[in-house]
């Protein structure tokens, strides 16, 4: 019975350091992105955190656009330089800045080349839409002409 135990103790403990890997850049650049973007959610609907999300421009992440790192940067110049200090000192404010903070280093310093771009459209990063790129576009074009 004691075999038998130690044995599934063993096959449990091994089971659970095979699902532990560590992050990679990518990885971890695409779940900080999400944290803020969960973290700005809630300073847009928290009551005392509304106000302070009014100076905030609007930015929707994706790691995979090359005008995210401009857009972090500007993004957190607002943040750092909030024309409230009431706001400044909110923990979720102060959190979003950590957050961002690490997301900038992470995409421009630790992971400099191992992210790969897919687009360039700042404008997404904006309005959250982003535009067909051409290479798509020309791909539905050669599918109709079939």
């Amino acid at each position: 019975m004691r075999v038998d135990s130690a044995i599934a103790l063993c096959f449990f403990s091994f089971a659970c350091l095979s699902e532990c890997t560590p992050p990679t850049c990518y990885s971890r650049a695409l779940s900080l992105s999400k944290e803020v973007m969960t973290l700005l959610d809630k300073i847009h609907t928290y009551h005392r955190t509304k106000t302070c999300a009014e100076v905030l421009p609007t930015i929707f992440l994706d790691v995979h656009n090359s005008c995210v790192t401009t857009k972090l940067r500007d993004f957190l110049y607002v943040l750092v330089n909030h024309p409230s200090q009431y706001c400044r000192e909110r923990p979720r404010m102060v959190l979003l800045k950590i957050k961002i903070q690490n997301l900038y280093t992470i995409i421009t310093q630790i992971c400099y080349r191992d992210l790969v771009f897919f687009t360039d459209d700042c404008e997404a990063i904006d309005t959250g839409h982003s535009r067909p790129h051409y290479a798509e576009d020309r791909l539905q074009l050669l599918q109709e002409e079939r």
